[in-house]
């Protein structure tokens, strides 16, 4: 696994980092930025809304993707409105299930893209939800906890090129436990 400490990382597979992390403590509640969170392996981040989802554990977003869908609405979109719990640095992330991403100390599996929130156009602007339509980020689970930070370098493979795995020669292959519920 690759660490914030220990990036390795080449022209397929860019190092990005974290740039903003965000976290509600229940449904339908403010979004609240942190410095710093701890997810736990098979269950989320400790102390947001979806710390005990069976897949839905954390979300990610990209700067491109909130660039693109701020420049599509006409208005800019912050990171916090869109209910995405980590924002990316960089190109869109990789949005095959199954696909591994290296966040700081802990390794997400790709569950599922994630659809824009529907509250976007009363908390941001009316088309902010339309504005963000195949630029949501995406759900993904924790294979393996840690410490996450504003900064932490994160690798994801090229989204064009999907046989990338950030995953070590020596760990066995995981499979989704079923649907997404």
């Amino acid at each position: 696994m690759t660490t914030s400490q220990d990036p390795v990382a080449s022209d397929a597979t860019p190092a990005r980092r974290i740039v903003a992390i965000h976290v509600a403590p229940g449904s339908r509640l403010p979004m609240r930025a942190r410095d710093a969170v701890e997810l736990r392996s098979g269950g989320g981040i400790v102390g947001d809304r979806y710390e005990q989802a069976r897949h839905r554990h954390v979300s990610l977003q990209s700067t491109d993707d909130l660039a693109a869908s701020s420049a599509a609405l006409g208005a800019t979109i912050d990171p916090g409105t869109t209910r995405r719990n980590l924002t990316v640095s960089g190109p869109p992330l990789p949005t095959t299930p199954g696909t591994r991403i290296a966040v700081g100390h802990a390794e997400l599996e790709v569950v599922r893209v994630a659809a824009p929130c529907k509250i976007m156009d009363d908390a941001v602007a009316p088309g902010a939800h339309l504005a963000m339509r195949h630029r949501g980020g995406v759900i993904c689970r924790v294979l393996t906890g840690g410490p996450v930070a504003v900064g932490d370098i994160v690798i994801a493979p090229d989204t064009h090129d999907r046989t990338i795995s950030v995953r070590p020669p020596s760990a066995p292959p995981t499979r989704p436990e079923g649907p997404d519920r």
